[in-house]
């Protein structure tokens, strides 16, 4: 059951999820502590009020990856709903995170019941789909100068319908360099060029200009500097 169901203009998320019956809390995070771990039983979907978080992957042999960060106004933990009973991943709080926590039962029933919220987290999904082959081409095929500016963009939300947001909470270059597949250093000195040339500017938090565009659509080849080898 849903209270104050009907909606008058664009589809409302937080509106709608505010109003759900039952099922549901409202959670805040500090950074680094986890919402769930890798193991975890997946019972629940989540849904970002406002901050971001990491998802970590740790493999058998115990090596971390960063393979996604989420942020205010995007759903995780859908696993739940496809058959996982275990989480394959752990989630963290980059920034101090407020999230609202969806049973599973509540979400599956809002979903057979209400059409414009399934279709929103149809939605969702399929832009989460589209993002991960992206993600796949862009580790594929272009140097990992490329990459970090790629994920600095995406992180300041360039290129989404809503009005971009340059600031960035302070992340860890660590995790800039786990998302794409390189090393700190690499990361430290592409910033610094990046700084340099008026693509950012940081100061405890990080400015992405639109300027930085000019990384990712360069197609000419690339001479990267540093001494370290690899992409």
């Amino acid at each position: 059951m849903v209270v104050n169901a009907k909606q008058s203009g664009p589809f409302d998320v937080e509106a709608f999820l505010a109003n759900v019956d039952g099922g549901r809390a409202i959670l805040t995070y500090q950074p680094d502590e986890p919402v769930y771990s890798q193991g975890d039983p997946a019972d629940a979907v989540f849904y970002v009020r406002e901050g971001r978080c990491k998802v970590v992957v740790l493999s058998e042999q115990g090596k971390e990856a960063v393979v996604a960060i989420h942020g205010t106004g995007e759903f995780f933990g859908e696993g739940s709903l496809n058959g996982h009973s275990l989480r394959l991943s752990t989630v963290a709080a980059i920034t101090e995170c407020e999230i609202m926590r969806i049973e599973k039962q509540a979400m599956v029933r809002v979903l057979h019941d209400q059409p414009k919220f399934s279709e929103r987290f149809m939605h969702h999904l399929l832009t989460r789909n589209a993002r991960v082959e992206a993600d796949l081409v862009d580790q594929l095929f272009n140097s990992s100068e490329k990459r970090l500016a790629r994920l600095l963009l995406l992180m300041a939300n360039f290129g989404k319908e809503a009005t971009p947001d340059p600031v960035l909470a302070r992340i860890s270059q660590t995790t800039l360099a786990e998302m794409i597949g390189t090393t700190r250093s690499r990361v430290s000195f592409f910033m610094n060029k990046f700084r340099k040339m008026g693509f950012i500017e940081y100061n405890g938090h990080l400015r992405v200009n639109r300027s930085l565009l000019n990384v990712v659509l360069r197609d000419e080849p690339e001479v990267e500097l540093d001494s370290e080898n690899g992409g």
